[in-house]
C-alpha cells in the first residue's frame, strides 16, 4: 500500500511510478501545511501583539491585581506576626534551618535528567519559536545604551521590537542579592533562591506528609509577573536603566523578564561575552541558527575570544580553596552522600597536586613557601595533567558536578558562616600561632589609637577579598578550560618567589574552536568597527581556521564622513635638529631622542590651539621621558603654553583627570592669553586609546610616539607565535609570527589616532614620530581613509609649516 513507501525512497530502482509521485506530493503537501501553521502562529503572534499595544486597560488591569496582591501579602505578614508573638521559635531552631541550607543535596548521576527550570507554560505555543532577529553586540553597556538611543530615534523606534540583554549584576533588582558585589556570588545566591521556589512547591504538595524548612524564595521571581514584564519589553525599546526602573515598578525580575522576551524579538542587544560564551548563550536561551548576528566595535575580538577562554588562579587560592573544602568535608562528612565524598575527594586531590605543580605543599602557608626554581614554564595541556598524575581523573565529569551541586556557593556560606577572615588557611600549628600573634597586634594597635577602631584596616582588607567571591569559584573556571582539546591551548606555571604568588594560567591558543560555531550557525556575521584594519588576522585566524569557505567573506571599507581637508596626517622621519627618529628599545632611551622628542612638542604647543594629545608605547617610557623633561627644564617651557596632564594607572582616576582636562581646554580658549589648552601625556593601549572621544577642542593634534610593538619576551605571545608559524600559511614570503607582531602594533596605533575625529565637522592633526611608520608593509596597515591623506616627511621644517597653515 502506498502508506508503507518510506519516505525519500522515490527514486528507490523498482518502484512502480505512481508510488513514487505520491510520495512527493505528500512531501510537498507537509512542507505547505508546515509554512501554513507557522503563518497561523506568526499572525496569532503580531495581533497579540497589536491588542496590547492598543488595549490600555489590559495594562491596568494587571497594575491593579498586582496592588490587590501586594495588600494580601501585607496583611498576611502582619497576621503572621500577631501570631509569632505569641510563640516565638527559639533561637537554635533557626540556626539549625540555616545550616540546612549549606550542606549539598544529594548529587543524582552525570547523565541526571534536565530539571525544567520550572516556568510553569501557562502560555501556548506562541512561546518557544523565535522569529528571525539580528543579535547586535559590543563591548560595554554604555555603547549598547548609545546604540538602543539611536534605534529610539530613528524611523524604526515605534515598531521594532528590542530587548536589551545583561548579566544579573546589572539587571537584578533584589537589594538582598546585588548587594554580595561579586558576578560569581550573585548569579549563585540567584540559583538557590529559584531552586528554593521549586523545593517550595514540591513541599506545598506533599504538606501532610513533613513540614519544611523555609527559604527565602525572590519576590520578584513571578511567572505572571515577568510576563506581563515581557509584553512591556516588546511594546517599547527600553535601554538597561530603563528596564531596570520598569523591573522595580512591575515587582518582576529584568534579568528573566528580558530573556522570556528573547524569541518574539527582533534586535536583541547584548554584550559580547554573552554572544562568544557557549554556556552563557545557551543559559540565555539565545538560538543563533539562521539569524543575523552584528559584533560591533570588533577590533579586538579575537583578543576578547582569547581572554573569555583563558583562566588564572594563584597558590594561594588553590591552598585557600583546599583548606575550606577539607575543613566542610570533616564538618559534614556524616551528613553527605557517597558520590558527594567522592567528587568533593576528587577535587581536593586535583587542588594538591595542582600546588605540587606549583612546587609547594597544600598544607603548609603559602605565603611562607619559597619557590626553588622560579621562571615561568609552558606545557601542553596533556603534559600539564600526566605530570600532575591528574590525567586518570574525568575533568568533565567534576566540572559538571561543580555546575549541578553548586558546591562553590555552599562553600562560600560555610566560608561565611564560620571562617573569620583569618580562615585562609589554618590546617597546622604554624598557621593558628600566626594568628593569634595579629589577634594579639591588633588589640595593641586599638590600645595604642586613641578613636580606638573597632577593626583595623589590613584584616578588613583581605576579609573582603574573601567575601568578592570563593576561590573554588576561580579554580571551577580554571578546571573548565583545561577541557579544551590539546593543541588548542597551552597551561603556564608562573612560579615567582613564594607559593602564594605563583600562579596557573591557561592559555588559548585558537580562539577560532569557540567562534566556529557562530559562524556555522549564523546565516550572516558582520564583524565591524570604525578601526578595523589590519583585517588579515580576522580573516586568517577567525574565519579560515573555523571553516569557513573564503567566497563566503565579504570585506567592505568606507569613506570618512569628514572632508579630505579636516585631516592632517603626517609621518615625521626625523626632528628639528636633523636627529632621525627611531624608537626602537635600544635608541629610544638616549637623551638626544627624548630631547628631539620634547623639542617637537614645545614648537607643535607653539603653534595648535587646544588640546594635544600625546601618545607613548608604554607607562614605563611615558614616565621615563617625563622626568627627563623635568631635569633638563623642557617641561617647564611646555608648561607655559600648555597645562600638562598625565593618564593616570588607576581606572577610577581616569574620569577626573578627563574632566580637568576639558575644562582647562575650555577656559582657555574663553580667557584667551598665554596658555593656549592643554597637553595629555597617554599610553597606546591604556585608559584613554578606546572608547573615550576627544573631539573638537580637545584634541586637536594626535601625536604618536615611536611604534607600540608588544613585548615579544613574553611567554603569552611567545607561545602564541609559534603556534602560529606552526598552523598558518605563510603570507607574501612573511611568517606569521612576524605579521602578528606588526599587526598588533598597527591596531593599536589606529585605536589611539582615531580617537580625534568624532563627527563630520571635526577636524585634527595626526603625526607618526618614526620613519619606520614609511615603510609600505607598514605604510598600508594605516586606515584607509587616514592613508590617502597622509605626507611622508623627511625633514622637521616643511611638516611643522604644514601645521602650521
Amino acid at each position: 500500500t502506498p502508506q508503507q513507501a518510506p519516505p525519500g525512497s522515490a527514486d528507490t530502482a523498482g518502484q512502480p511510478d505512481w508510488v513514487t509521485a505520491f510520495v512527493q506530493k505528500k512531501e510537498e503537501r507537509d512542507v505547505v501545511d508546515r509554512l501554513k501553521e507557522e503563518q497561523i502562529r506568526r499572525k496569532k503572534r503580531e495581533d497579540r501583539f497589536e491588542e496590547i499595544r492598543h488595549n490600555v486597560h489590559l495594562k491596568y488591569a494587571a497594575k491593579r491585581k498586582r496592588c490587590e496582591d501586594d495588600e494580601a501579602k501585607r496583611l498576611l505578614q502582619l497576621s503572621k506576626e500577631a501570631l509569632s508573638q505569641g510563640a516565638g521559635e527559639s533561637a537554635l531552631d533557626q540556626l539549625d534551618h540555616n545550616e540546612k541550607e549549606l550542606i549539598l543535596a544529594e548529587y543524582e548521576s552525570d547523565d541526571e535528567k534536565k530539571v525544567i527550570s520550572g516556568l510553569e507554560k501557562e502560555d501556548d505555543d506562541l512561546e518557544e519559536e523565535h522569529v528571525t532577529k539580528i543579535y547586535y553586540c559590543s563591548r560595554t553597556h554604555s555603547q549598547l545604551s548609545q546604540f538602543v538611543r539611536e534605534v529610539q530615534k530613528s524611523p524604526f523606534g515605534k515598531d521594532t521590537r528590542l530587548v536589551t540583554l545583561g548579566s544579573r549584576q546589572n539587571l537584578c533588582v533584589n537589594e538582598d542579592v546585588r548587594s554580595l558585589g561579586a558576578l560569581q556570588l550573585i548569579n549563585d545566591r540567584c540559583m538557590e533562591m529559584q531552586k528554593n521556589k521549586h523545593e517550595k512547591k514540591s513541599n506545598e504538595e506533599n504538606e501532610g506528609k513533613k513540614r519544611c524548612v523555609s527559604r527565602t524564595v525572590c519576590p520578584f521571581y513571578s511567572y505572571e509577573q515577568m510576563q506581563f514584564l515581557r509584553d512591556e519589553i516588546l511594546m517599547e525599546v527600553q535601554d538597561i536603566e530603563q528596564l531596570v526602573s520598569l523591573g522595580r515598578e512591575t515587582k518582576a525580575c529584568p534579568y528573566y523578564g528580558s530573556r522570556f522576551a528573547i524569541p518574539a524579538a527582533q534586535l536583541v542587544v547584548l554584550p559580547y561575552q554573552m554572544l562568544l560564551h557557549e554556556p552563557t548563550r545557551n543559559a540565555a536561551g539565545i538560538k543563533l541558527k539562521d539569524q543575523v548576528v552584528i559584533i560591533d566595535e570588533a577590533h579586538n575580538l579575537i583578543d576578547t575570544i582569547t581572554c573569555i577562554h583563558s583562566a588564572e588562579v594563584s597558590g594561594s587560592q588553590l591552598c585557600c580553596a583546599h583548606s575550606q573544602l577539607s575543613q566542610y568535608m570533616e564538618r559534614y562528612r556524616k551528613h553527605l552522600k557517597a558520590k558527594n565524598l567522592m567528587y568533593i575527594k576528587q577535587i581536593l586531590y586535583l587542588l594538591e597536586q595542582f600546588v605540587a605543580m606549583l612546587g609547594g605543599n597544600v598544607n603548609q602557608n603559602p605565603g611562607c613557601q619559597a619557590v626553588s626554581q622560579t621562571g615561568t614554564v609552558l606545557k601542553s595541556i596533556n603534559d600539564f595533567l600526566f605530570q600532575s598524575q591528574t590525567d586518570n581523573i574525568n575533568l568533565f565529569k567534576v566540572q559538571r558536578y561543580c555546575e549541578k551541586s553548586l558546591i562553590s556557593r555552599k562553600l562560600f556560606g560555610f566560608v561565611e558562616r564560620y571562617g573569620g577572615p583569618a580562615s585562609a588557611v589554618k590546617t597546622n600549628k604554624e598557621n593558628q600561632k600566626l594568628a593569634g600573634l595579629q589577634n594579639f597586634l591588633l588589640t595593641l594597635q586599638q590600645g595604642s589609637d586613641k578613636e580606638g577602631t573597632p577593626q583595623s584596616p589590613p584584616v578588613e582588607v583581605e576579609h573582603n577579598q574573601i567575601r568578592t567571591a570563593s576561590p573554588l569559584m576561580q579554580i571551577e573556571g580554571f578546571l573548565s578550560a583545561l577541557t579544551n582539546a590539546n593543541k588548542d591551548g597551552r597551561v603556564i606555571l608562573n612560579r615567582q618567589g613564594t607559593v602564594g604568588q605563583s600562579s596557573l594560567k591557561f592559555l588559548l591558543l585558537n580562539p577560532a574552536v569557540h567562534f566556529a560555531k557562530v559562524v556555522e550557525e549564523c546565516r550572516a556575521v558582520i564583524i565591524a568597527g570604525g578601526t578595523m584594519q589590519p583585517v588579515a588576522d580576522f580573516r586568517e585566524e577567525l574565519l579560515c581556521c573555523a571553516g569557513v569557505d573564503s567566497a563566503r567573506i565579504v570585506e567592505f571599507s568606507c569613506g570618512h564622513v569628514i572632508p579630505p581637508e579636516n585631516i592632517l596626517p603626517i609621518i615625521l622621519c626625523s626632528g628639528p635638529s636633523n636627529q632621525q627618529l627611531e624608537f626602537t628599545y635600544q635608541t629610544r632611551d638616549l637623551p638626544q631622542m627624548m630631547d628631539e622628542t620634547g623639542r617637537i612638542l614645545c614648537n607643535l604647543c607653539n603653534v595648535i590651539p587646544g588640546g594635544v594629545v600625546c601618545f607613548f608605547p608604554s607607562y614605563e617610557y611615558e614616565k621615563q621621558v617625563y622626568g627627563h623633561w623635568e631635569k633638563t627644564g623642557l617641561l617647564s617651557r611646555l608648561a607655559t603654553k600648555k597645562k600638562i596632564f598625565q593618564e593616570p594607572k588607576k581606572a577610577n582616576q581616569v574620569e577626573q583627570v578627563l574632566v580637568e582636562y576639558a575644562k582647562c581646554i575650555k577656559r582657555c580658549s574663553q580667557t584667551g592669553g598665554q596658555m593656549t589648552g592643554a597637553l595629555l601625556l597617554s599610553v597606546v593601549g591604556g585608559k584613554m586609546s578606546e572608547g573615550i572621544n576627544f573631539s573638537d577642542d580637545l584634541g586637536r593634534c594626535v601625536i604618536m610616539v615611536g611604534m607600540p610593538y608588544p613585548n615579544i619576551r613574553s611567554p603569552e605571545l611567545q607561545e602564541k607565535m609559534t603556534w602560529l608559524d606552526k598552523t598558518m600559511p605563510r603570507a607574501a614570503g612573511q611568517a606569521p609570527s612576524k605579521v602578528l607582531i606588526e599587526n598588533l602594533c598597527m591596531k593599536a596605533v589606529n585605536q589611539s589616532i582615531g580617537r580625534a575625529i568624532r563627527h563630520q565637522k571635526d577636524f585634527a592633526s595626526i603625526l607618526l614620530l618614526d620613519h619606520r611608520y614609511a615603510r609600505p608593509a607598514i605604510f598600508n596597515k594605516l586606515p584607509q581613509w587616514i592613508r590617502e591623506r597622509t605626507q611622508v616627511k623627511p625633514a622637521f621644517g616643511s611638516a611643522f609649516a604644514e601645521l602650521r597653515k
